[in-house]
């Protein structure tokens, strides 16, 4: 496995990854995926034997970004990494690649923020992404659902410093 940082080339495949990836993963278009790259502190791609496997958007405090979740951390967190997103391949999944994206990840960032906070669905169910969070360190601090139930988050994070 290689991690590296995005290039404006790999903009195709990340966006069919991270659609195959919903609900689980916000579905967006391809430039709405752009515009959130364009913004991001970090950007990474994980590659096995050449291909796309997976990727993580990664931006810190003070962005002009209209995520409500984003806008959660930012109410609570004066200094943060925020995982916009991350998405594995199906063709890629439970085989170490989000383990290694989080690693490179928390690398990148250093002593730069003193936590990473994200937020995974609850409804829909994510089940396997709040077991996954929980084994590598990421602790709940809160949630947040619609009104109707039909969407609910619980928001994460991980302290680096």
């Amino acid at each position: 496995m290689n991690v590296r940082p995005y290039q404006s080339a790999d903009l195709t495949a990340l966006h069919r990854i991270n659609e195959e990836n919903a609900p689980a993963v916000g579905s967006v278009s391809a430039d709405e995926l752009d515009a959130v790259i364009a913004m991001a502190n970090w950007t990474l791609v994980v590659e096995v034997e050449r291909e796309i496997a997976g990727f993580v958007v990664c931006l810190v405090e003070g962005k002009d970004y209209g995520s409500l979740n984003y806008t959660w951390i930012s109410e609570r967190y004066p200094s943060f990494a925020y995982v916009d997103r991350i998405a594995i391949s199906a063709a890629f999944q439970n085989r170490g690649v989000g383990r290694k994206l989080y690693a490179a990840l928390e690398t990148h960032i250093g002593d730069q923020r003193p936590m990473i906070n994200l937020e995974v669905n609850e409804q829909p169910p994510n089940p396997g992404s709040v077991r996954f969070h929980h084994a590598i360190g990421y602790e709940d601090i809160g949630r947040r659902a619609t009104e109707d139930g039909s969407y609910a988050v619980v928001y994460m994070s991980k302290r680096l410093t």
